[in-house]
């Protein structure tokens, strides 16, 4: 546990000093769906923003809320994650998965 809470801090240290890596990563992530590591990626940019109950704050939410979301087991609602992202100063976006010309709506 110590080891990862090391290594979530550094990652929050890289988020604070390159903000665009964040958006590389947390991109990935979305790109990959693993919920897992998007949480990861939540906690460790929640770091970034000064800590859970800066950001708690901001979104509107509960700290031991959004600590429980946040966990490995979490399973946020889209609205938490709306507001946690809004907090950061980012928002969720739908992108087609090839080019734009592949997307057929009928």
């Amino acid at each position: 546990m110590m080891r990862s809470r090391g290594h979530d801090e550094a990652m929050a240290e890289l988020y604070r000093n390159d903000p665009a890596l964040a958006l590389d990563v947390i991109n990935s992530v979305l790109n990959d769906g693993n919920q897992a590591e998007l949480l990861t990626v939540l906690r460790q940019l929640t770091q970034a923003f000064g800590g859970v109950q800066a950001v708690a704050e901001q979104a509107h939410l509960n700290p031991t809320q959004l600590y429980r979301t946040l966990s490995p087991k979490g399973n946020p609602a889209l609205s938490s994650l709306t507001a946690i992202l809004k907090a950061m100063g980012l928002r969720l976006a739908v992108q087609p998965l090839d080019a734009p010309e592949s997307v057929h709506i009928v």
